[in-house]
């Protein structure tokens, strides 16, 4: 069935759920791979630089290379992606297909990633990080897409990311907790704990997969109102409601993948905590994020999801500088700044996400064709040109100050000083900017209602017409 996550279609639900019992357990099955796709890449921005350099031996300017090329090579990969999928017309639906083929690369790849060996070169890395990137973004994207269309009114789609987001914050939440819970139960090392991490996603991902695939249909695929042209997509471009999220989701997404790829360093080398402990505090900060998330979600209801958006950037801006304030030595009082600091943390997920599905309903009501996969793309594609960012900012930057990773605290002052403002009041800035860059946005549930009504009336129109 093609399940409406706002309430059960009942014509369309089995019998079970035309008598009434709720329809949850579909709406878990299908947001179960964000599980393991939210948390397959993430070691990447927190873990996997700092075992790579200090564990397998990686130059560390060899390491930013090619975590950059990696993104370069998506900004250009994701909007191909989606366009391709937009076009896509199987018996099986539009973006189930691509979903399905997603699997056994991001099986792979992150196999290959997790499980790298001493000494491994650049190009090893280079390769299989690529996979998994398009592993992930096909996926992803495909995900997400599959989501807008079954979720079409501007509630029902906070909802059904709140529940893509809530499977999100769980994976992510278990992929860190994997390292500590390693060593402290299983009496592994460090090393062995980030192995583990790439076990766990091997292990979840096809299981989700399968689940989510035997659970839930795509709604059929609307009619086309017009034939695609380079000239629809340019003017696509142009209109400020895409371009207004696509660059808050970059300023969004830069602003914790900076602090995420210099947690570890930041913890040991200006707070004095080992990796050990801040292992165990990082989880604090995913903590925050899960009791942040229905927070988002009913302020997008109550006061609209731009609004709910740019007090999620003040909130984060707030938080993220006041970790400068933490004492060092102390991780119970830095364990607290960081769960405050994550509240805001899973904002960007549920808000932005669904503010493009509405942005796509518009864009389809303009131009007569549908446009989801490729919005969608633009959109994973500006979360890797934030994390691309972190990186460059990051790593780049303290090479400049001559910071060295294997010497924490005994670095020269200056270098900590640096450290310091990347991790801490650079993001807090970029908050700021997400907060005055999406307050012009104008869609509201009035205003997708309207978009809505006209999209039926039009699709109905045209399937009478081709009846």
């Amino acid at each position: 069935m093609a399940v409406d996550f706002g309430s059960v279609r009942r014509a369309a639900a089995p019998a079970g759920e035309a008598a009434g019992q709720p329809g949850l357990w579909r709406r878990l099955a299908f947001a179960g791979p964000a599980f393991p796709l939210s948390a397959m890449l993430l070691p990447v921005l927190i873990y996997l630089p700092d075992h790579y350099a200090r564990n397998l031996g990686m130059d560390l300017v060899v390491l930013a290379s090619v975590l950059m090329a990696v993104r370069i090579f998506d900004l250009w990969f994701d909007p191909v992606l989606g366009f391709v999928i937009d076009k896509t017309n199987t018996p099986i639906g539009r973006y189930r297909p691509w979903f399905v083929a997603s699997l056994p690369i991001s099986v792979v790849s992150i196999w290959m990633l997790f499980m790298a060996p001493v000494g491994m070169t650049g190009f090893y890395l280079l390769f299989w990080l690529i996979a998994a990137n398009v592993g992930q973004s096909m996926g992803q994207l495909s995900h997400m897409a599959w989501a807008a269309a079954s979720a079409p009114t501007y509630d029902q789609r906070s909802r059904i990311y709140g529940w893509l987001l809530a499977l999100s914050i769980f994976g992510t939440f278990a992929i860190m907790a994997t390292p500590p819970f390693s060593r402290m139960v299983l009496g592994i090392d460090h090393s062995r704990g980030v192995e583990a991490m790439g076990w766990l996603v091997v292990a979840v991902l096809p299981v989700t997969f399968l689940v989510a695939l035997a659970a839930t249909r795509e709604p059929p695929t609307p009619p086309a109102a017009a034939k695609p042209n380079l000239r629809q997509y340019l003017d696509m471009l142009r209109r400020g409601r895409v371009l207004r999220v696509l660059v808050t989701d970059i300023t969004w997404g830069t602003a914790p993948a900076l602090a995420a790829t210099l947690f570890f360093v930041y913890m040991d080398a200006i707070k004095g905590i080992p990796r050990e402990v801040s292992s165990l505090i990082l989880l604090v900060y995913f903590v925050g994020g899960m009791v942040g998330a229905p927070v988002w979600t009913r302020l997008a209801r109550t006061v609209s999801k731009h609004k709910a958006m740019m007090f999620a950037g003040l909130t984060y801006a707030v938080f993220q500088s006041a970790m400068m304030l933490a004492p060092a030595d102390a991780p119970l009082v830095v364990a607290g700044f960081m769960f405050l600091a994550g509240l805001a943390s899973t904002a960007g997920q549920i808000l932005l996400r669904s503010m493009m599905a509405d942005v796509a309903d518009e864009e389809r009501l303009h131009s007569g064709v549908e446009r989801t996969g490729l919005l969608f793309s633009l959109l994973t594609g500006s979360v890797k040109i934030g994390s691309t960012l972190a990186i460059g900012i990051g790593l780049y930057t303290l090479k400049v100050f001559d910071f060295d990773f294997a010497k924490g605290s005994a670095n020269p002052q200056d270098s900590l000083v640096a450290l310091g403002i990347l991790y801490a009041l650079v993001p807090a800035g970029l908050g700021v900017a997400t907060a005055l860059v999406i307050r012009g946005h104008k869609i509201d549930a009035a205003a997708h209602a309207e978009i809505r009504r006209q999209l039926d009336l039009r699709d109905a129109q045209l399937r009478g017409e081709a009846g």
